[in-house]
C-alpha cells in the first residue's frame, strides 16, 4: 500500500541470525577526566530495522513515533516492528545535518525541530486518528528565524517537568554568536507549548535559558528536575553538561573544561574520537548518552557523576539517540545511514537494551 513501509520484526531477524550485525568491537581508549569501564553485558534486540536516517524517537498514547531526517517522514512503530508513515513535515529540507531533527509529543499535538531553505524552526501538528491510522494535521510555526546551515543546527526538543518545550539549537557555524544574548544560535531555549517566552526565564522577554553552547544534540532531567545536556566540542572535547538557567557554558571562548570562575565546567568531557554524542537519557539512575563517531553508548552513574561505563563500543556503528519508552525500557536509534556511517543490511534500526547493572 503506499505510504507503507516494511521494517523487519526481532523476531524475523533472530530467525535469521540477522541480530549479528551489532559485532564485538576493541577496548576505547580511557577516558582523560574520567574513570571508565567497558561492559559486555547489554541483551541487544532489534525492535525494527531498515530505517532511513532516523533522527528522534517520542511516544503518543504509547505509539512510538520516530522522525527520518532526509525524508520529513514521520513514521509510527506497531508492536510487530512494522512502520507506517504518519505523514511528512513538508518544509523540511535536507542538507547537511540539517533537515527533519528532534520531535516531541504532548497530548495530542506532535511538535518538531527542522531546516527548511532559510532557516531553523519550530511546528506544531495536531496529531489524528488512533494508533495503525495516525495522521498529521496542518503545521503551524511556533518559533523561527533559529540560524540554520549544513552543520550545527542542534535539535533536540523535548518538554521539562515544568511543562515547558526546550530546543537545543547549534551555533550554525558562528562561533561568536553562542556569546549573544540576541541570537537563537548556540543555546538551550525554553518556551511555552505556543512558543513565547515564560514570565522567569533567566532572561526577560527572552527564550534564552542557556548559552555559550556550541552544538548541544541531547537533553534530559532527573528525578529531582536536574537538566542535562550533550554538547559536541570542536576538536578537542565533547561534554556532558548540568545546565543551570542563565548559565554560560563557554563556547567559543573555552572548550571543555575551563577551571575559571567565569564560565560553567562540564560534568564529563571525552575526546571527539570516542564520543560525539547526541540524544540522551534519564534512566535507572544514569545517564545514558548516545554516541556518533564513538559508536559506543555511555552510562554515567548519577552517583557517580565522575565515572562512566561503555557499552556496544564498535558493535553497532553510530547511535544518535537514546529514550525510555513508556514501560521504562531503554532504546536505542542507530546512525549509520546518515552519509557518514557504514550501514548494514538492517540498518538503521531501534535497538531495544538490557544490562545486568
Amino acid at each position: 500500500m503506499a505510504g507503507h513501509r516494511r521494517a523487519a520484526t526481532a523476531a524475523s531477524l533472530l530467525a535469521a541470525g540477522l541480530l549479528a550485525g551489532c559485532t564485538a568491537g576493541g577496548d576505547p581508549p580511557s577516558s582523560a577526566t574520567s574513570s571508565t569501564t567497558t561492559a559486555d553485558d547489554a541483551q541487544v534486540t532489534t525492535v525494527a530495522a531498515g530505517l532511513d536516517v532516523p533522527w528522534s524517537v517520542a511516544f503518543h498514547d504509547g505509539t512510538p513515533l520516530v522522525s527520518q531526517r532526509d525524508s520529513g517522514d514521520i513514521l509510527e512503530l506497531d508492536d510487530a516492528g512494522d512502520t507506517r508513515v504518519v505523514g511528512s513535515v513538508r518544509s523540511a529540507r535536507a542538507r547537511g545535518e540539517g533537515g527533519l531533527l528532534g520531535i516531541a509529543v504532548r497530548e495530542d499535538v506532535l511538535y518538531a525541530y527542522l531546516t527548511t531553505d532559510s532557516d531553523n524552526r519550530i511546528v506544531r501538528h495536531d496529531l489524528t486518528g488512533q494508533a495503525g491510522s495516525l495522521g498529521l494535521g496542518d503545521p503551524e510555526v511556533i518559533l523561527d528565524g533559529i540560524p540554520a546551515a549544513g552543520v550545527h543546527n542542534g535539535g533536540r526538543i523535548a518538554f521539562g517537568p515544568d511543562g515547558m518545550l526546550y530546543a537545543t539549537t547549534g551555533d550554525a557555524g558562528d562561533g561568536d554568536a553562542a556569546q549573544d544574548l540576541d541570537s537563537l544560535s548556540g543555546k538551550i531555549l525554553r518556551m511555552t507549548p505556543d512558543g513565547s517566552a515564560p514570565e522567569d526565564n533567566p532572561v526577560d522577554g527572552s527564550l534564552v535559558y542557556s548559552y555559550g553552547h556550541r552544538n548541544p544534540q541531547g537533553i534530559a532531567w532527573d528525578a529531582e528536575g536536574t537538566m542535562y545536556a550533550s554538547e559536541f566540542g570542536q576538536n578537542t572535547w565533547d561534554e556532558l553538561n548540568l545546565i543551570e538557567a542563565g548559565a554560560n557554558y563557554g563556547w567559543p571562548e573555552v572548550e571543555g573544561i575551563g577551571g575559571g570562575d567565569e564560565y560553567v565546567d562540564p560534568v564529563q568531557q571525552w575526546e571527539p574520537a570516542e564520543a560525539s554524542p547526541s540524544g540522551l537519557a534519564v534512566a535507572d539512575g544514569s545517564i545514558h548518552i548516545a554516541n556518533l563517531r564513538g559508536e559506543r553508548l555511555r552510562e554515567v552513574p548519577l552517583s557517580d557523576p565522575d565515572s562512566s561505563t561503555e557499552r556496544l563500543v564498535g558493535e553497532c556503528g553510530r547511535l544518535r539517540a537514546v529514550v525510555t519508552t513508556p514501560d521504562g525500557e531503554l532504546w536505542v536509534l542507530t546512525n549509520n545511514t546518515d552519509g557518514r556511517g557504514d550501514p548494514g543490511p538492517d540498518d538503521d534500526r531501534i535497538l531495544q537494551l538490557r544490562t545486568s547493572s
